[in-house]
């Protein structure tokens, strides 16, 4: 099979693609730092579409041959839970999946696979999903939906994420059943990468031991040493308020006198500065630098390779830009692992 990856980011869908045996040929991608993290790591065949997804015309990305899937996830910062101030029908990001509607329209893939945070579900009581469901039914699709939760295929961090899969054949999809029962924890993803300090900005670096768990071997692979194990230079006080902070706990830790720039420190998300846990799945890993996400047991922030072995990315997986630009496309990423399992269950049904 051949896919179309539509707000592709650094490419975790587009991974999780490959794992399944899926030729992701067309690639679109507005954002040029994403879009040369994703060069860097695929090579799809027709090219990447660095651009506004409202300028991509069909008639000049032909794609034809075998089965297609087109697939991607529109931009959700505006249904995140999180995000409660732009969770509303004013907010024109909101409306870009009509972009992503519109593609599949022009190309009449034989599947598709929607993807989007679980607020989507909640904002606007669940209109924006009614009417792409709608939308789908008027092209003649058969469409199932589900919530899938991360840590129940493997990946160590309570992430769920929401999908819409589209048959054009009339095949009733069933998603994947979990692949495991056993949690894959913090430590299990992480304990043998490098040793890092607050501010860490050298790039490569040699792994810390050669005791491995299993998650970490396959993540691994042959490597003796990765990439990306870059920290946020926080500063003393931010580094003060860490040192309050045991595992699981969050900025309710933290003394009263180093909180004083905060007009009203009791507003402050349940998220923000939270040490995860050693031996539990992470949280959430979404914006971990604007969330002071903290190390389990140094007082400094996540690395990117951190973040990016929590999301499931191979060490292989080199990601472009500043610290910034690599945080938030690791942050944004649908988990490989997860994304493989539902491409599987497409290509299952061809064989």
């Amino acid at each position: 099979m051949i896919a179309i990856d539509l707000f592709a980011g650094a490419g975790g869908m587009s991974l999780g693609a490959k794992m399944a045996g899926v030729d992701v040929q067309l690639v679109v991608e507005s954002d040029p730092y994403a879009a040369a993290t994703y060069i860097k790591n695929h090579k799809p065949k027709l090219g990447l579409f660095n651009d506004d997804i409202r300028n991509f015309k069909k008639e000049n990305h032909t794609v034809q041959g075998r089965p297609l899937i087109i697939f991607g996830g529109p931009p959700c910062q505006g249904f995140s839970t999180s995000n409660q101030k732009t969770r509303s029908i004013q907010n024109d990001k909101n409306w870009l999946f009509q972009e992503f509607m519109r593609v599949v329209n022009d190309y009449m893939p034989d599947w598709v696979v929607f993807e989007n945070v679980r607020g989507i579900l909640e904002t606007e009581n669940g209109i924006f999903v009614e009417q792409i469901l709608k939308e789908f039914s008027d092209l003649g699709y058969e469409t199932a939906f589900q919530l899938l939760h991360a840590t129940d295929f493997g990946i160590p961090q309570r992430r769920a994420r929401f999908f819409i899969v589209a048959s054009l054949n009339g095949i009733k999809f069933k998603f994947p059943e979990p692949t495991t029962k056993k949690l894959i924890t913090v430590n299990d993803a992480i304990s043998d990468l490098p040793l890092l300090e607050n501010g860490a900005s050298k790039c490569v670096l040699e792994y810390s031991t050669t005791t491995q768990s299993k998650y970490a071997k396959t993540l691994r692979g042959k490597l003796d040493r990765c990439s990306n194990n870059l920290v946020t230079r926080n500063s003393p006080l931010v580094i003060e308020r860490y040192s309050h902070i045991p595992q699981a706990g969050n900025w309710e830790n933290i003394p009263d006198r180093l909180m004083k720039n905060y007009k009203d420190k009791s507003r402050c998300h349940t998220g923000i500065y939270r040490r995860l846990e050693e031996n539990k799945p992470s949280i959430v890993i979404g914006n971990f630098r604007k969330n002071m996400l903290i190390h389990p047991t140094q007082n400094r922030g996540l690395s990117v390779r951190e973040a990016a072995r929590l999301q499931s990315f191979p060490d292989w997986f080199n990601f472009s830009g500043s610290i910034g630009f690599q945080q938030q496309q690791v942050g944004n990423a649908v988990p490989p692992l997860l994304a493989a399992e539902v491409f599987k269950k497409i290509t299952s049904y061809s064989k």
